[in-house]
């Protein structure tokens, strides 16, 4: 089955940037496997395109469930082309306030998840000598804010991992590119995000800053979903692809600011750290490309 019209497959396709994506390319003559624990949203979608729309329920943290989409998404369009891993929740509140199951929840969902179906769908692609593995993270995924932390260190996984798979699979034709997007709207803001369980006093004035931001954000936030997931087909249509793609005016002011601060940070003690050599040992010669 192979053709110019791709392959998709999509997870958190129920709303918010999946969503946005699985309309997008599915208006466009591609086709889509779609994806998320809610099957209802999922048949609204594809109930007019026919074939190329497979809408399935998955709840991306079972590793059963994944195995058996994955399964089912190959047995249907026979290949696919593009894994686009948008499931994902935000957590807000003190690092300190959230319990051990939270902690792993959030890994899993936002980390785990994402890992493993990208490792799932690589030796179909291996075997294509084609493909695009895309993982959602966030300017969060580079830049770490307080009340964020847990989303934070989600996402920051999943740039090293992203970053590190984009080198391995390179030289098998198998792309793969990281979306960075700024505040966006989506349901990011909204009910999905964990909310840390544990309330400490200490951290009241914090807490009281997340809950008035994600209250007065949600809705109103500079982002358009649709724009930004069109801009992210253009990407992959394109005979090259980034490694990073990042959305959103404040994302590239947020990261540039980051830079920033992190050289003048690094800077403080640059001299005393570079003197901590043993004398006359060689530099590791590992570059980052």
């Amino acid at each position: 089955m192979h053709h110019a019209n791709k392959v998709w497959f999509i997870t958190g396709a129920s709303s918010g940037f999946g969503k946005a994506l699985g309309e997008l390319v599915l208006a466009k003559g591609d086709s889509a496997v779609l994806t998320a624990r809610r099957l209802e949203p999922l048949q609204e979608i594809a109930e007019k395109y026919g074939e190329r729309a497979l809408p399935l329920q998955l709840d991306v943290t079972s590793p059963f469930e994944r195995a058996r989409v994955l399964k089912a998404a190959f047995f249907h369009f026979g290949r696919i082309d593009v894994l686009a891993n948008i499931a994902g929740a935000g957590a807000y509140g003190a690092l300190e306030e959230f319990t051990s199951e939270q902690i792993r929840a959030n890994m899993e969902l936002n980390f785990f998840a994402a890992a493993e179906l990208s490792r799932g769908i690589l030796p179909h692609m291996r075997a294509q000598q084609s493909g695009h593995i895309l993982n959602l993270t966030s300017i969060a995924g580079l830049v770490a804010f307080p009340g964020n932390g847990l989303y934070n260190a989600s996402k920051f996984a999943l740039e090293g991992f992203t970053e590190s798979l984009h080198h391995e699979v390179k030289p098998f034709g198998v792309r793969v590119t990281l979306i960075e997007p700024g505040a966006f709207r989506t349901g990011f803001a909204g009910a999905a995000a964990m909310k840390a369980k544990g309330i400490i006093a200490d951290y009241a004035p914090l807490d009281a800053g997340l809950d008035e931001y994600f209250s007065s954000q949600d809705g109103q936030q500079m982002g358009d979903p649709v724009k930004g997931m069109q801009l992210v087909i253009d990407m992959v249509e394109n005979d090259t692809a980034p490694v990073r793609l990042m959305l959103g005016e404040d994302a590239y002011q947020l990261w540039e600011s980051a830079v920033a601060s992190r050289n003048r940070d690094l800077n403080t003690w640059r001299k005393k750290g570079i003197d901590t050599a043993i004398p006359g040992a060689a530099t590791n010669p590992v570059q980052a490309t």
